[in-house]
């Protein structure tokens, strides 16, 4: 199947690539050229949706009532292609890309008037407390408790694996309020409209990459109005698995940055001396590897095209599983490729380096620079948001109907 573009969406790929030529500032696409995970630095990743929302692009997936962009399906992925191409640090998806979304399809109108705004101009920062020391892949074990009490929920328990939640100004989260019947029939889904009530702490977790990416939230008798459940009580589990089609789903374009991966790989390579001789660029066995990893990066490519292009299997049920599998294994096989090209000499450099506007000068070239994080925190594309094997399982449930 080829899918080709019309001249007038080609004239609006120009338009964007135009305006992500110009608009950015040199903070920004620094931050996008260092970004080694889902989650860009914070600071240049809110500028930059700021200056995305005042051009009324932060949110080409959002219905126009809502501040969309009112772009067809295949505008949003060509906006999304040309976005990756430019090596902008991605913005952060737990506002615009989860929980925003999810109060467009089923929140109340006054939590849509009192949370969308804030969400859409990037004055809010929501982190999203679902994992616990006991409950990740296994989601539903959650044991974080809210009691009822009068017109406010009582929480205790704790959070693990929040992304910048010491950065966020709000939460919504996954609690336990019954332990009658099934694990799954006793959870509900909240929001909490601040994230420094009385009895909360949040402490940073430093990765193997040397960021505090990731934080524990405990709580200890922390009273948040019930106003921000979202759904009814006990049923948060619909709740949770209706917000996961968002955070899995497919027509994101990220095939393109995987090749901006390869494309640098290579040019490293043609630097990079071979132990048998000549460069590592003309090597056999180098050649082997990135030419199977940049076909199926290339698969994965015509995959995305076809679910933006009105294709059956981007209705498929598994379709979200099938994209969240591929995508985050090739992640990890272009991280493996690319520190096999640095070598042990290019990765022993400062980790300070890395951060934006840091004067302290990498121990070999910027490629060398992110080679290692990228690898490091790419360890963890097959875990979160349900692992590849839980996502094997889905897809073969779906596939056989059971």
């Amino acid at each position: 199947m080829k899918i080709e573009f019309a001249p007038e969406l080609e004239a609006f790929r120009a338009e964007v690539a135009e305006f992500f030529a110009t608009a950015p500032t040199p903070a920004i696409r620094e931050a996008g050229r260092k970004t080694t995970s889902v989650f860009a630095p914070f600071k240049e990743c809110m500028e930059w949706h700021r200056i995305l929302y005042d051009k009324g692009w932060v949110a080409p997936h959002w219905p126009e009532e809502y501040g969309g962009t009112g772009w067809s399906v295949e505008q949003r992925f060509i906006f999304a292609e040309e976005y990756r191409k430019a090596d902008l640090p991605p913005l952060l998806p737990q506002s615009l890309g989860m929980v925003g979304p999810l109060l467009i399809d089923i929140g109340t109108q006054e939590q849509k008037d009192r949370y969308l705004p804030g969400i859409l101009n990037g004055d809010d920062f929501w982190a999203q407390g679902y994992s616990e020391p006991n409950s990740g892949s296994d989601l539903a074990s959650l044991s974080c408790r809210a009691e009822p009490d009068g017109d406010d929920y009582i929480i205790n328990g704790s959070k693990i694996w929040t992304t910048y939640a010491h950065h966020a100004n709000r939460m919504f989260m996954l609690v336990r309020t019954s332990t009658e019947g099934k694990k799954q029939q006793g959870i509900t889904f909240l929001l909490l409209d601040r994230i420094d009530y009385p009895g909360m702490e949040i402490r940073p977790i430093v990765g193997l990459d040397g960021f505090p990416e990731q934080c524990e939230v405990f709580f200890e008798d922390v009273r948040v109005p019930q106003s921000g459940r979202v759904g009814e009580e006990n049923d948060g589990w619909s709740v949770a698995k209706h917000l996961l089609k968002h955070e899995r789903g497919g027509g994101n374009a990220a095939s393109p940055t995987l090749m901006r991966y390869c494309e640098r790989a290579r040019a490293a390579a043609e630097k990079t001396p071979s132990p048998f001789g000549g460069m590592l660029a003309d090597d056999a066995v180098f050649q082997r590897e990135i030419g199977e990893l940049e076909a199926d990066i290339a698969s994965l490519g015509h995959f995305e095209k076809l679910a933006i292009s009105g294709h059956e299997i981007a209705r498929d049920p598994a379709f979200p599983s099938m994209n969240k599998t591929i995508n985050s294994e090739l992640v990890q096989r272009a991280s493996v490729l690319m520190t096999q090209v640095s070598g042990v000499d290019g990765l022993a450099r400062q980790l300070e380096a890395l951060r934006v506007g840091s004067n302290v000068e990498p121990l070999g070239s910027e490629f060398d620079l992110v080679s290692m994080p990228l690898y490091l925190n790419s360890r963890a594309t097959t875990i979160y948001a349900g692992s590849n094997e839980v996502q094997r399982d889905l897809i073969a449930r779906t596939v056989s109907g059971s």
